[in-house]
């Protein structure tokens, strides 16, 4: 299950990449809005909503939700620190032999 829900992610991101980069860029629409002529095209009407706007929005959502379901799916197994076997004995000091005496600092 985690693998599909991943691969279903990464086509997603990929086609995401791709409706992105098709849209037409809006950066020559707002030259003209600071210097005259055309004002409206700053703040104005937006007009009428694209096929790639829609397919941008429900790629978007799509996006969004495989990624909240594959962070629950994945976070939800045990935890990696779980894992970590512990140490049941004490740890000693080192012994110094017999007749020797402790190092002063």
């Amino acid at each position: 299950m985690k693998t599909l829900l991943l691969i279903f992610h990464i086509l997603l991101c990929i086609v995401m990449i791709a409706v992105v980069l098709l849209h037409r860029g809006k950066g020559a629409e707002l030259g003209p809005a600071f210097g005259g002529g055309s004002s409206q095209t700053l703040f104005g009407p937006r007009g009428a909503t694209t096929f790639l706007n829609k397919l941008a929005t429900i790629v978007a959502v799509l996006f969004m939700l495989s990624s909240f379901f594959l962070t629950y799916y994945t976070t939800r197994s045990k935890s990696v620190v779980s894992d970590v076997p512990v140490q049941t004995q004490p740890i000693q000091p080192a012994q110094q032999p017999p007749g020797e005496q402790p190092k002063q600092k």
